[in-house]
């Protein structure tokens, strides 16, 4: 063993340059890596919090602080006790907590009286939903953080689709586990229908047997291995309990056009193993994505039989649909609508004037305006 009452900053078995680039907090990372550099402590345990409870120091008992440092978008600090060393980095509300020890049982042990209880649970509010959502962070990698997010019931939003797309997505709001067949869910149509609106209040309907996570950066997901690997074999909260999970990836018209074989090297390939090849096997993974093109224009191994679950085109409202949407709020809206009908957004448009959009039955404020 080494020294023990040797500091951080002695125990570093390489040279530290700083200049101008780094910050303190940068300078807290680098001295907590020496004691598991040099394998004086060479067990870690380590985990990200999402929401931090307001007053959580994560610091267990005992704890000595050597260095404490707080730049525009994060805080680190960095402490130790007696055969462990400790770094905290907070961002916002989140945070990873990190212990090295000299075994793996106290490294667990001191990790775990750090975060016991720090873990913020917002008292559930009825009309939202826990949505997961996947990036790929510069400093942790692929990275899965949680949001409450407001939905309407479907009877609340039903009205905000045409008839055919308001039939479809009756019977894909009652899907269970036990009616899955295909593992595609495909939304396609203009922007400014609604699709992902629909998608927040499917998240919803189906929250007592379906997780849904956003993939925030889907052009990489496909072409990133490890990514994806992470995301369809990595263990999440709700798979150990036998829940599914819906990957949602929005907007993705290059991934299955017709020409994505060859603008999108193997993504596709990628795509269609996850949702009916090897890759989802054994994984109860369903794949939701948006997309403006029109069916025409799909990959035909992208819709073909068997493979989607649902395949909705979302279109427009046409004109009397959009005029008793109009009706519904006070005002003169004779000749507001063309022949052709309208889309969601234009309506809400209309109504407020040209101003922001929202949507009828989720939370103004809660990002109502966001998912159009």
């Amino acid at each position: 063993m080494g020294d023990m009452s040797a500091k951080p900053q002695d125990t570093l078995p390489i040279r530290l340059n700083v200049d101008d680039s780094d910050s303190p907090s940068d300078v807290v990372d680098a001295l907590f890596l020496g004691r598991f550099a040099t394998g004086e402590q060479p067990h870690s345990h380590s985990s990200s919090i999402d929401r931090v409870k307001s007053g959580a120091s994560l610091l267990p008992p005992g704890a000595t602080v050597l260095r404490s440092a707080r730049d525009d978008d994060r805080s680190a600090t960095l402490a130790e006790g007696d055969g462990w060393t400790l770094l905290v980095s907070r961002w916002n509300r989140g945070a990873d907590v990190t212990v090295t020890a000299t075994t793996s049982e106290l490294a667990e042990k001191v990790h775990r009286q750090a975060t016991d209880g720090a873990q913020d649970e917002p008292e559930p509010v009825p009309e939202n939903v826990t949505m997961g959502f996947w990036y790929v962070s510069p400093r942790r990698g692929p990275h899965r953080t949680t949001r409450q997010i407001a939905a309407g019931t479907w009877d609340e939003v039903r009205g905000n689709y045409t008839a055919p797309v308001a039939d479809a997505m009756d019977r894909l709001m009652k899907v269970t586990p036990d009616d899955i067949a295909g593992r595609l869910l495909l939304l396609h149509g203009p922007p400014g229908t609604g699709k992902t609106s629909a998608l927040r209040t499917l998240a919803r309907s189906w929250r007592d047997w379906c997780q849904v996570d956003c993939v925030l950066d889907p052009e990489r997901l496909f072409n990133d291995v490890g990514y994806l690997m992470d995301i369809a074999i990595g263990e999440d909260e709700g798979s150990s309990k036998g829940r599914w999970r819906l990957l949602l990836l929005e907007d993705c018209d290059e991934l299955i056009r017709g020409e994505a074989k060859h603008t999108a090297g193997q993504a596709l390939s990628r795509l269609l193993n996850l949702t009916d090849g090897l890759l989802g096997q054994g994984r109860n993974v369903l794949v939701g994505v948006t997309t403006n093109e029109d069916l025409e224009r799909l990959h035909p191994a992208v819709v073909r039989p068997g493979r989607c679950l649902a395949r909705i085109e979302v279109g427009s409202l046409t004109r009397p649909e959009a005029e008793r949407w109009l009706s519904r709020e006070e005002g003169d809206w004779e000749g507001a609508v063309g022949r052709e009908g309208a889309t969601l957004a234009e309506l809400f448009a209309l109504r407020r004037g040209g101003g922001p959009t929202s949507v009828p039955g989720q939370s103004k404020g809660a990002d109502a305006g966001l998912y159009l």
